[in-house]
C-alpha cells in the first residue's frame, strides 16, 4: 500500500486489499525492525553492484561479489531482494553460427572433441568470429580464448570479413601469452609432452595458409569443428552470446569506430578482468589466472 500511495487513495486500496486504515497508519509509524534496516542496507550494495556490472549479474554473481566485499549474507537473501525489488539480469542470446566452410582448403580433425577444461593456461584456445550491427555497416569481431580461464587473450575487428582478421587475433594471443608447449620443430618429444592445441570452425579464415602459418611457427596443433556444428566451439560462441547480451544487443551504434572502443572497453576492462564467470568459481578470468600463478608459482 505504501508503495502505491502516491497513485491510489488509501480508503480505495484498503478496500480492496481488505485492510483497515487504522492498522494501515499504525504499521507506518511502528519503528524499522533490525531486520529491515540491514535489508535496506544490503539492497543498496545490490543495486550498486548490479549498476556496476552493466545490470548483468543474477543472483549467483552479485552473492560472489558481496562475499568478495566482506558482507556475509544467503543467496537466497540476495534473491529475494533482487526479486522483490525487480532487480533482473539481462536475459543470454541464443547461438549464431558464422561459419563459411564452403572452400577448397585442407581442414584439421577435431582434436579438442568437446573437451573444454584445461589444467593450466594457454594449453587449449578457442577461435571464432561473429559480427556486430552499426548504422555504417557490419563490424566484425575475431577473438582468441583461453579455455582454462575463459579469458579473452586476443581478438580483432574490421569493417570485412577477411583472413587477416582470425590472423591479426592470434597474433595478438601469440604475444602477450607465453606458450608452454614445445615447438614443433624443436626437439623430439616425450610421450607425455603435446604441444598447445588450437580450435576452430572450418572457416577459409582459419584454413587459410597465413594462419596456418602462424599456428605452425608458434608450434600450436590445429583443431577444427566438425562441418556445421556449433556445439564443437561451444564456450566461445558462449562469450559471444554473452557479449550480445550484456553490450551490442542494447546498442545503437553510429558507426564502427563508436562499436570497436565500445567492444574494446568491454573485452579489456569488464569482461577479462572483472565480470564473475560461474564455471572459474565466480572469479573474473584475471583473478582465476592470479590465484593460479600464486598456488603454482607459474605465471
Amino acid at each position: 500500500m505504501q508503495a502505491c500511495a502516491s497513485d491510489h487513495s488509501v480508503v480505495m486500496m484498503s478496500r480492496v486489499l481488505g485492510v483497515s486504515r487504522s492498522r494501515y497508519y499504525a504499521w507506518l509509524k511502528r519503528p524499522e525492525s533490525q531486520r529491515e534496516k540491514n535489508d535496506r542496507r544490503l539492497l543498496t550494495m545490490i543495486k550498486a553492484i548490479h549498476r556496476e556490472s552493466r545490470q548483468t549479474y543474477g543472483s549467483p554473481r552479485v552473492h560472489a561479489e558481496l562475499r568478495n566485499r566482506g558482507v556475509r549474507c544467503g543467496e537466497n537473501r540476495v534473491a529475494r531482494l533482487m526479486r522483490e525489488n525487480d532487480i533482473q539480469a539481462k536475459q543470454r542470446a541464443t547461438f549464431k553460427c558464422t561459419t563459411n566452410s564452403d572452400h577448397d582448403l585442407p581442414v584439421a580433425p577435431n582434436r579438442l572433441d568437446r573437451q573444454f577444461e584445461a589444467d593450466g593456461p594457454n594449453r587449449k584456445w578457442t577461435c571464432n568470429i561473429t559480427y556486430v550491427s552499426t548504422r555504417e555497416g557490419w563490424l566484425y569481431l575475431s577473438v582468441v580464448l583461453d579455455l582454462f580461464s575463459r579469458r579473452v587473450v586476443g581478438h580483432a575487428m574490421k569493417a570485412t570479413l577477411e583472413s587477416e582478421l582470425a590472423t591479426e587475433a592470434l597474433q595478438m594471443a601469440l604475444t602477450r601469452r607465453t606458450l608452454k608447449g614445445p615447438s614443433k620443430k624443436g626437439p623430439s618429444k616425450s610421450s607425455s609432452e603435446v604441444d598447445p592445441l588450437c580450435h576452430s570452425d572450418r572457416g577459409s579464415q582459419y584454413a587459410s595458409g597465413d594462419y596456418q602459418a602462424l599456428l605452425d611457427q608458434a608450434g600450436i596443433t590445429c583443431s577444427m569443428s566438425r562441418r556445421g556444428d556449433c556445439y564443437d566451439n561451444a564456450v566461445t560462441e558462449s562469450f559471444f552470446g554473452t557479449l550480445e547480451t550484456e553490450l551490442t544487443g542494447h546498442r545503437d551504434y553510429q558507426n564502427r569506430s563508436k562499436a570497436r572502443t565500445d567492444i574494446f572497453e568491454y573485452i579489456e576492462a569488464f569482461y577479462n578482468r572483472k565480470r564473475r564467470h560461474s564455471a572459474l568459481g565466480y572469479l573474473s578470468p584475471a583473478e582465476y589466472e592470479a590465484r593460479h600463478s600464486t598456488i603454482t608459482g607459474n605465471p
